[in-house]
């Protein structure tokens, strides 16, 4: 079956890590069809809006994109490009994966094998009620949380759990003093885990999983979290293996998904050709499995793994002098 994929290109560095990271799934021989789009400083450059129509339309029909980074100007519009793509599809759940990988900066060279499953559309980054004194002397936001929504993203956890053979869900919350926003995430995530017997469940306050999550990574599998604390949770999880260079995301949705690396666009060195494409080829395996081609999946993921391993042309944010496409190269002569 053949697949077509909304391709964003994005900012800074993000063209030069989707040329890589296309030229590995194309090794791969997976008959993937690429439809590109355009969203962020180029869009804006080229058709007057960060956001244009027709990449909204073609996420709508294609269902599937593979996303660079975008740089959300300072000043009026979205808040976040990202925020908004999640807000016009739905797009609930955002899974961040953190691995240990061979050879790379990381405290945590191995042991370190934990999924954080994301509430994405509601909390504090939902941007209801933001409002500013005239005076400047305070700040108001609205952080709302609904049954429907942490239902959902709760299930998801636990069906991931299932679905991946995954033993244990954790649910993070801080609900001994939010006690109506966060204690209503705590209570609906009992109700659903009661019905999932066959997976461990336990709870944890969020300034404790932190502390867990540097001393102990181990004893994590799946965490499941609100909006701010789950942002907050996965970039923690991402410096414990190594940084963002190695840190794919997921937004998944009823209708459509989203796959990205969830680095910046690093405007400082884009063009250079130096820029480690594996957070976006990680995403690009969370698409696979998305795409229902897991064995694929797998395989772009070892290859990864090898190519770490032997240090063949790494670039110079994982310790080595490689440039992004040889480095690229050395990942799909192991992929194909």
């Amino acid at each position: 079956m053949t697949h077509t994929i909304t391709v964003i290109r994005g900012d800074g560095i993000g063209p030069e890590i989707m040329d890589a990271t296309l030229l590995v799934l194309e090794a791969m021989n997976l008959g993937l069809v690429y439809e590109e789009a355009d969203a962020g400083l180029v869009a804006l450059e080229k058709h007057g809006e960060l956001l244009p129509q027709a990449t909204i339309d073609s996420i709508g029909k294609n269902r599937v994109a593979l996303k660079s980074p975008l740089t959300t100007p300072v000043g009026g519009g979205f808040s976040s490009i990202n925020v908004e793509l999640r807000r016009r599809f739905d797009l609930y759940a955002n899974v961040r994966p953190a691995t240990s990988f061979p050879n790379t900066r990381s405290r945590f060279a191995e042991g370190v094998d934990l999924i954080t499953v994301r509430e994405n559309t509601e909390g504090a980054y939902s941007a209801e009620g933001q409002e500013t004194a005239a005076d400047g002397s305070s700040a108001t936001s609205i952080t709302r949380t609904t049954r429907k929504g942490s239902e959902r993203i709760v299930r998801y956890a636990f069906e991931l759990a299932r679905r991946t053979g995954r033993k244990k869900v954790t649910v993070v919350h801080k609900a001994n003093i939010l006690k109506s926003t966060s204690g209503l995430f705590l209570n609906v995530a009992r109700e659903v885990a009661a019905q999932y017997p066959d997976i461990e469940c336990n709870e944890m306050i969020v300034d404790n999983t932190c502390m867990q999550l540097v001393m102990r990574p181990e004893q994590f599998d799946v965490i499941v979290t609100t909006n701010l604390f789950g942002d907050i949770i996965s970039d923690l999880c991402a410096g414990l293996v190594g940084g963002l260079g190695l840190a794919p995301g997921a937004n998944i949705g009823a209708d459509a998904a989203i796959f990205e690396a969830v680095h910046g666009s690093a405007p400082d060195i884009a063009g250079k050709g130096i820029a480690n494409p594996c957070a976006l080829l990680l995403g690009a395996a969370q698409m696979l499995d998305h795409l229902g081609m897991p064995d694929k999946a797998t395989r772009l993921r070892e290859a990864i793994v090898a190519t770490l391993a032997a240090r063949d042309s790494l670039t110079p944010d994982l310790g080595g002098e490689g440039n992004t496409m040889a480095f690229a190269k050395a990942i799909a002569s192991r992929a194909a």
